[in-house]
């Protein structure tokens, strides 16, 4: 079996940029590569076809990475998906299906389960494809986790996969969080630690060189590259956090108000949108930021029915009706779209409460019920007199009015639309209809697969030029080198001594 694991010095240090790039430098070598991330905590997720059947859910991350190692996703590349209910339990989606809750309690112990089948899942990628890029998640210095730990150097000791750590130099700190995280470890774990990454250099490369050199003699192992910060390096993201990084344009004739709401997921329902010239892109939470916006969106939630009570306790959703009342486009995807209807419904407590209840903002004539049975679709289709095509991921049943106008899976009225399925406005064809009947916009000719590609394109180029990708591949092929130093640190005395 060859791979390699991507581990980071902490979360959102590019372990997702690495990853993919890799997959992309390896394909275009020839390698038959699969992306693999043993546990992806994400309300960002993707539908995609099941080997064993149907169709299954996947982070949107692994799906991504699929696309630039030119495979088709499945959900062995994702096989454990956390989806966050609340800041103590998440939902638990293994091998592309519900499968419960995990606690904040149940790391530590109640998580065997998990993985057996995150590692039998990535023994049956190896079985079938040349390499695997496993991304880890978080830290492996995580050392309060490491007894439970299947996503970083448990898995690296599962498979005896070399490590390559990736740090942040752009959030500082770079230099102690390699040798710190290094040391850290315990002695088989750091066998495995053959090298690092450098991500986000911004400046002189001549001015990191004595930086560089120093870890490599401290630490007994090589830095692989240094990847530049680039303006238009960016990917479907899975994290909300990236929505920090994310800027206005200026000049733009229609500016979209996107509502972040606090548990929001699909996020990059959006994301074609911020292709088009003529558009201006915002996540907004407060009610006078609508007050200028052109098109509104309520976007995708994991928690509908409490996010609806954020909504009204901020006022937005009468800002939201007024909006609407005005003559305005109003866009709800999912649970955003639910929430634009009458009422709201959780007989079974699938979000929550058990037999929760909610008027919504009455803007559209449709009910929603939630169910115990996640639907799980690749619907295709037309509306706006252009085909289109999307992906389903819920647990809410909607029912329309007699009579009412259907769009895309949802219903229409007016200016007001709701839609159930995801990724609709990827759709090049389709947006351009979206955008010319809320907007009068004419064709901007944007398309928004091309984009993904050239950024694909773009992060192979940069990792062609900047890290050893030759050295890399044979890492994945060979594994870590023998005799890698141990780095120690002083034991603590223990509880009661002086």
């Amino acid at each position: 079996m060859s791979g390699l694991l991507v581990a980071g010095t902490t979360s959102d240090a590019g372990k997702s940029v690495v990853t993919t790039g890799l997959c992309r430098a390896f394909a275009r070598r020839g390698v038959r590569v699969a992306p693999y991330k043993a546990q992806n905590m994400s309300n960002n997720s993707m539908v995609c076809q099941d080997p064993a059947g149907g169709t299954a859910e996947i982070g949107r991350a692994q799906w991504v990475q699929a696309l630039a190692a030119r495979v088709t996703p499945e959900p062995a590349m994702n096989p454990v998906l956390l989806k966050p209910g609340s800041d103590r339990r998440s939902h638990v989606v293994v091998m592309g299906h519900p499968a419960g809750e995990v606690s904040a309690t149940d790391f530590a112990t109640g998580r065997r389960h998990l993985a057996a089948a995150a590692h039998a899942a990535y023994d049956a990628l190896a079985a079938r494809f040349d390499v695997v890029v496993a991304e880890g998640a978080g830290s492996p210095a995580e050392i309060n986790l490491r007894s439970s730990d299947y996503v970083n150097m448990g898995l690296a000791r599962h498979a005896d996969l070399p490590v390559v750590l990736v740090g942040d130099i752009d959030r500082g700190g770079l230099f102690a969080s390699m040798f710190g995280t290094l040391a850290l470890l315990e002695p088989a774990d750091q066998a495995l630690v053959a090298g690092f990454v450098v991500n986000k250099f911004r400046g002189d490369p001549g001015l990191l060189r004595p930086g560089l050199d120093q870890l490599e003699r401290m630490t007994g192992r090589p830095v692989h590259g240094v990847l530049p910060w680039h303006p238009d390096l960016w990917l479907d993201s899975e994290d909300a956090l990236d929505l920090e990084g994310r800027r206005s344009r200026d000049g733009a004739r229609v500016r979209v108000a996107v509502v972040r709401l606090p548990r929001i997921s699909n996020f990059t329902d959006v994301d074609a949108l911020g292709l088009e010239p003529d558009l201006d892109v915002v996540f907004v939470s407060d009610p006078r930021d609508l007050a200028d916006a052109h098109l509104v969106v309520l976007p995708g939630t994991r928690a509908t029915l409490a996010d609806l009570a954020w909504l009204r306790s901020r006022g937005l959703d009468a800002a939201i009706t007024a909006h609407a009342a005005a003559g305005r486009p109003v866009l709800g995807i999912c649970g955003g779209f639910q929430m634009l209807g009458r009422t709201v419904s959780d007989p079974d407590g699938v979000e929550g409460a058990v037999g929760a209840h909610a008027d919504g903002l009455g803007l559209l004539p449709v009910t929603t019920r939630f169910a115990l049975e996640k639907a799980l679709r690749l619907p295709v289709g037309e509306a706006l007199g252009a085909a289109t095509a999307g992906y389903e991921i819920h647990h809410g049943r909607i029912s329309r009015d007699a009579g009412a106008e259907e769009f895309l899976g949802g219903a229409r009225s007016g200016q007001v639309f709701g839609t159930m399925w995801h990724g609709s406005l990827e759709g090049d064809a389709f947006r351009a209809a979206f955008l010319a009947e809320v907007a009068a916009l004419a064709p901007s000719g944007a398309s928004f697969p091309a984009a993904r590609e050239r950024r694909m394109e773009l992060l192979a180029d940069l990792v062609e030029e900047h890290l050893d990708v030759e050295m890399l591949l044979a890492l994945a092929r060979d594994g870590a080198p023998g005799s890698l130093p141990v780095l120690t640190v002083p034991a603590l005395p223990q509880e009661g001594a002086r």
